[in-house]
């Protein structure tokens, strides 16, 4: 299966947020959105009016990543405002996470459920079934630029291992310090959705840059 390249806008230029976003819907399969309140994670990036700047311009699935300590908050607008994708941290959810999902799906988006590196990878075990797709972090939540963190490989593995266990083909999205030099292992592993900042928008060629990414050598 051929990778999907989700480049987070996190890294694009927000003074020409409309010609990255136009680059993407060239190039890229996904629009990711790292959405952060300052509390979950100690960054603030952007919010609503921004999404809905995004949306009006988007021809490819928007991908909404909140960190966030109340992602049910957030469910009804991201809806609203065309979201394909919504994923939450089940740190944040804790207890609610099914309910959290299940009200992600009712609302016409696809569920996903993201852990930080610190959190067991058996921990999204339970949710198989209840969430279309699982965001494994290779680095911490909250900040751009972090290197990708080499044991997230055996994560991933695990993770696609439990899943093909129970026959359940939920792609695995990875997101933290993706390049050019990773991306084959993170295939090999078993990743289907790859997030890519500054690999992507601080290329010399950001279309070249995602290509690498979709068909690594």
């Amino acid at each position: 299966m051929q990778l999907q390249i989700a480049p987070s806008i996190l890294s694009a230029d927000f003074s020409n947020l409309g010609k990255d976003i136009e680059m993407l819907n060239k190039y890229a399969d996904i629009i990711h959105l790292d959405i952060m309140d300052g509390t979950f994670v100690p960054n603030i990036s952007f919010g609503f009016p921004v999404v809905e700047a995004v949306s009006k311009i988007a021809s490819i699935p928007m991908d909404a990543h909140l960190m966030v300590v109340h992602p049910e908050r957030w469910v009804k607008r991201c809806a609203e405002l065309g979201v394909k994708m919504m994923s939450f941290h089940q740190e944040a959810a804790k207890d609610d996470t099914a309910g959290i999902l299940a009200d992600i799906r009712a609302n016409g988006m696809k569920a996903g459920l993201v852990i930080n590196p610190d959190i067991p990878v058996e921990n999204l075990f339970p949710y198989i079934g209840q969430a279309d797709y699982f965001l494994i972090m290779s680095v911490f939540a909250g900040f751009g630029g972090q290197k990708f963190i080499p044991e997230s490989l055996e994560r991933i593995k695990a993770l696609k291992a439990e899943l093909k266990r129970r026959g359940n083909d939920a792609p695995i999205e990875v997101d933290g310090g993706v390049n050019a030099g990773n991306a084959l292992s993170l295939k090999e592993s078993g990743a289907g959705i790859l997030v890519a900042g500054s690999s992507v928008f601080n290329a010399p060629d950001p279309g070249e840059a995602i290509s690498m990414l979709r068909n690594p050598r």
